[in-house]
């Protein structure tokens, strides 16, 4: 089962999980695109794509080009967070096309809709996990 996460403009985050048929409309699209999120049930919003990871939890990155899954030599940004500066590292990535091998989605809304996203995904203030005291 694979997951799209999706990001809002006021910070808040939804994980809509998708089955095999609804991901066979994401294989091939590369991070960057936008399109119609209509496809995981979030009508009239479009979404872009900013990234994801595999099966194995290697994440994808935007300056790799195809389904690949090379050891590059990276300085920081996706990937790799250096502690100190200067530090490389030798690091796995994933190229920026999505294949059947990827499992979760990152996403941004790009363009809203009318009905807002707790509607459309059935999410009420009840299901959130209660405050505190």
């Amino acid at each position: 089962m694979q997951k799209v996460i999706v990001s809002t403009k006021t910070g808040k985050s939804y994980s809509i999980e998708i089955d095999d048929v609804k991901m066979k409309s994401f294989i091939g699209l590369d991070i960057g695109k936008t399109i119609d999120a209509g496809i995981i049930g979030l009508g009239g919003y479009q979404i872009e794509i900013t990234g994801g990871s595999d099966k194995d939890g290697f994440p994808m990155r935007r300056d790799i080009h195809g389904t690949v899954r090379p050891r590059v030599l990276l300085k920081g940004g996706t990937g790799f967070n250096p502690k100190r500066k200067g530090i490389k590292r030798r690091k796995r990535v994933r190229g920026r096309r999505i294949t059947k091998d990827i499992v979760q989605i990152n996403a941004r809304v790009v363009k809203e809709g009318k009905k807002p996203i707790e509607e459309l995904l059935g999410k009420t203030k009840s299901d959130e996990k209660p405050e505190a005291d």
